[in-house]
């Protein structure tokens, strides 16, 4: 599949001292009280991409991104990202607290082959963050002349992009420097690439989506997709997803949980629920029972005893019961988002109870989104999925037939290599 995919990979580019600008997403979830990072998984899996221009005798610069204004607790130095990438490549990589300044410059133009370092976070330039993206919308030809390219451009001989998990962003650090640098794809933007298209065009069948989560802006999107392609056999539903395909089919489910929606303007998906529900009737799977809480214990439901006045936080264990059946005779399984409120010890089983079967089911199983993944690492060895995802909105938005920022700009940078030869 590699070769399909319009991406001129590393290993066709010399490296051999040359200085390398490597885009890597390293964006940590960060304790809220300690500001530590508290799973590294993006990291570990920057390491190959790394070790390979290591081996080629290269001067390896990396931008990076942690935390943005729409989650400014997060948006910390990278100090700490250095620390743990020296601890996993067992040689020294050097931090400088500066993006592209005359510090982060001069060690750059000091950097030895075989030599790292990690330059400041590159959301401290306003260029970098979501509300300058959003408001300004620059082209990449118009990024040229922002300061990060300006002043970083001219220093190297190579551009490679591993960061897959921000390629639905439009900005500066991923997708300029294709304008101006030969520029290639590390091997984890491959392996989502090939991963995501397998799960979107050819899943082995049946296929099963599992669609929960609170953020359901993202199933609906997705499921629009897989529906209309064949890609989706069942979609299993939970979550407020799962709640809204009931208020759907006519099923009244309470003031108290109505009211939740409404007032944030979920209601808006009943009329798309409606249309699926109408077109793909025998594909959706939906609640037969829900849980809440009552004296403080957990109380499940049958759907046909609606409405009662409660706020509804997890799936019962009759839906459990069937999607574990229908999970357990899947060939591929793609799960994003929660089942319930897991962070509730209450209601917690539906989570738990889905994971574990997804975690022994023989299927091909591949998961993303970073609830998801904090959800699934709670309950279960993620060795024992097949392929964890290190995007969320990117995964997303690919699985919703969208066309990322990123690759439209490798892809242009591959065409213009492969027009030059």
């Amino acid at each position: 599949m590699r070769n399909s995919l319009k991406l001129t990979p590393m290993q066709d580019l010399e490296f051999e001292n040359k200085r390398v600008l490597l885009r890597l997403d390293i964006n940590s979830p960060i304790d809220s009280k300690t500001k530590k990072i508290v799973n590294d998984n993006r990291i570990q899996k920057s390491i190959p991409t790394l070790n390979y221009l290591i081996d080629q005798n290269s001067k390896i610069a990396i931008i990076a991104h942690q935390g943005d204004t729409l989650d400014y607790h997060n948006l910390i130095p990278l100090k700490e990202h250095a620390e743990k990438l020296t601890k996993l490549l067992n040689r020294n990589v050097k931090y400088i607290d500066d993006v592209c300044g005359p510090g982060a410059r001069d060690a750059i133009k000091n950097l030895k082959n075989g030599e790292l370092i990690i330059l400041g976070n590159v959301r401290y330039l306003c260029e970098e963050i979501s509300t300058f993206e959003d408001t300004v919308k620059l082209t990449p030809k118009e990024m040229l002349n922002t300061y990060i390219v300006r002043n970083l451009a001219p220093l190297f001989d190579v551009y490679v992009n591993d960061a897959f998990a921000a390629a639905h962003r439009n900005a500066p650090s991923i997708v300029a420097f294709q304008e101006l640098l030969p520029a290639a794809a590390g091997d984890l933007l491959f392996k989502e690439m090939e991963t995501l298209t397998k799960i979107k065009n050819k899943p082995a069948k049946p296929s099963v989506f599992v669609l929960g989560g609170a953020k359901i802006s993202d199933a609906f999107s997705m499921m629009k997709q897989v529906l209309e392609n064949g890609s989706a056999d069942k979609i299993l539903t939970s979550g407020i997803t799962g709640e809204i395909f009931l208020l759907a089919k006519g099923i009244s489910i309470g003031e108290k949980k109505m009211k939740f929606i409404k007032d944030r303007s979920l209601d808006l998906f009943i009329e798309p629920a409606k249309e699926y529900l109408n077109d793909y009737s025998d594909k959706i799977e939906i609640p037969v029972d829900l849980a809440f809480e009552k004296d403080g214990k957990r109380e499940e439901i049958e759907i046909n005893t609606l409405p009662v006045n409660e706020m509804f936080m997890d799936i019962g264990n009759n839906t459990i019961d069937n999607y574990r059946k229908i999970i357990n005779g899947a060939k591929t399984i793609f799960v994003n988002g929660p089942a319930g409120v897991y962070e509730n010890k209450i209601f917690e089983n539906g989570t738990k109870e889905i994971w574990e079967t997804v975690a022994t089911a023989e299927g091909y199983s591949v998961i993303g989104g970073g609830d998801t993944v904090t959800a699934a690492e709670k309950y279960i060895d993620l060795e024992n999925i097949n392929y964890v995802c290190t995007a969320g909105g990117a995964m997303v938005r690919f699985l919703s037939g969208k066309k990322l920022a990123l690759i439209a700009a490798m892809e242009k940078a591959y065409n213009k290599r492969k027009d030059f030869k």
